[in-house]
């Protein structure tokens, strides 16, 4: 029994140690983003307009190949004339059946089984079928392009939460600094009010200024459950999940001047991309209503059996072609004309105003990312400076020299600088990675 206990805890201790493992690995940057274009809905969403595009595009090319149908078609009647058609389909016509002619006008019922099997194909169509084949293979493009632009987003959110997360991390670090500094001003304030060194309002500001360290430490702790719930969210989890993030990402700027970005940025951004695919499926869409005005040829080819079982005694062929040219239809084709043009006209127009946008964003991110890094060198000085300023206050106040206010005063200045520093840290991280996304050059591989 003992060896049996002995190999039970032995068990149990090594689950114990596995599950801790477990529980204590992290996500990276690169993990939590690979995660969550597996698991986010979004990325599902635009990976299904995708497979639609694709669909559409087989089936755009599906309209040139010939068409092949089989049926088998049962009939049962004594109309006059359909069971003589049907009995000569049949080739069982005899003298018999014309004499008396009164077995013409009153026949007796038939039953027929025709098996058919049908071949049309279409010989030209006035464009028609290469246009939507074009319009359907560029529609097919601005969704695989827009898939990418979803993917990028979805990076630039999981960055932003991700680092969002160490944003609410390093202000409830700021949180629980002053909390420690108000509980030791507290105990301090005491001291000296013993020591009749300080007055009773010293210490009764004191407490004031604890408790409310406190609400801010509890409300920072709020804010970094959140951080973290948006995290899960974004990679496709569960609020119950157990997430842990790593070390902070660096992203670097991209290579080049401004100039240069602007360029690349028009000429592969994946969102311009797909808008400029959507304005060629627009122009092949007008090409394909102008096609409807010209003559549209297609053959066939039919092979039948008819019997009055299920057979194949009596077969018959037929071949044939139509030309059909549709000379006056109301104004409706011009109608369709126009509008196709007019929709190639707005996609053309969006294209514009996206290319400009793209410009402005990526022009305003960059600059927005170069302030980050003087705002982060300003910042850490800031801190350095606030963390002596308070310092040299808490000695003064300790040794009677000064007042509480001044101390107090004091250390919000050094939780507002750490606060500022913690947000410039964030600032400069989603900056680049603003950057990168307006460029339209955001990657796994930059994470």
């Amino acid at each position: 029994m003992w060896i049996a206990r002995l190999i039970g805890n032995m068990l149990a201790v090594s689950l114990a140690l596995a599950w801790g493992v477990a529980a204590a690995e992290t996500l990276t940057l690169r993990r939590a983003a690979e995660a969550a274009l597996a698991g986010n809905p979004d990325m599902a969403a635009s990976q299904a307009r995708v497979a639609q595009a694709e669909a559409g595009s087989r089936q755009a090319d599906g309209a040139r190949l010939p068409r092949v149908a089989v049926s088998l078609n049962a009939t049962h009647t004594n109309d006059p004339l359909a069971a003589f058609g049907l009995k000569l389909g049949q080739e069982r016509i005899g003298a018999a059946d014309f004499n008396p002619i009164i077995r013409l006008n009153d026949p007796s019922s038939i039953n027929n089984l025709n098996t058919r099997v049908e071949v049309t194909a279409p010989v030209y169509s006035g464009g028609q079928i290469s246009a939507r084949q074009d319009e359907a293979r560029a529609y097919a493009r601005a969704a695989r392009d827009g898939d990418l632009a979803a993917r990028q987003s979805v990076l630039l959110d999981v960055l932003e939460a991700y680092h969002g997360v160490h944003l609410a991390r390093a202000n409830l670090r700021v949180s629980e600094q002053a909390q420690a500094a108000a509980t030791e001003y507290a105990r301090a304030a005491a001291n000296l009010h013993k020591q009749g060194m300080a007055v009773r309002s010293d210490v009764l500001s004191a407490r004031v200024n604890l408790e409310n360290a406190r609400l801010r430490v509890s409300e920072a702790r709020r804010h970094e459950a959140t951080a973290l719930d948006r995290l899960k969210l974004l990679m496709g989890r569960t609020l119950a999940d157990s997430v842990e993030v790593g070390d902070e990402a660096r992203l670097k700027l991209p290579e080049g001047g401004m100039e240069s970005l602007r360029e690349q940025a028009l000429a592969t951004h994946p969102g311009l991309r797909a808008l400029r695919a959507q304005v060629e499926a627009a122009q092949s869409a007008t090409l394909a209503a102008r096609g409807a005005k010209l003559p549209q040829v297609n053959v066939m080819a039919r092979q039948d059996w008819n019997d009055n079982t299920l057979g194949f005694d009596a077969s018959s062929y037929t071949l044939g072609g139509s030309v059909s040219w549709n000379l006056f239809d109301g104004g409706y084709n011009n109608a369709a004309i126009d509008r196709a043009q007019a929709a190639r006209m707005e996609q053309a127009a969006r294209l514009r105003q996206a290319e400009d946008g793209v410009v402005f964003r990526l022009t305003e991110a960059r600059r927005r990312a170069l302030e980050a890094e003087e705002r982060l060198a300003a910042r850490e000085e800031a801190a350095r400076e606030a963390e002596e300023v308070q310092r040299l206050t808490k000695l003064r106040y300790e040794n009677g020299v000064t007042t509480l206010v001044d101390l107090l005063s004091a250390q919000t200045l050094l939780d507002r600088a750490r606060a500022d520093l913690a947000s410039a840290r964030f600032d400069l991280s989603v900056s680049r990675g603003q950057v990168l996304h307006a460029a339209g050059l955001l990657d796994l591989d930059q994470l």
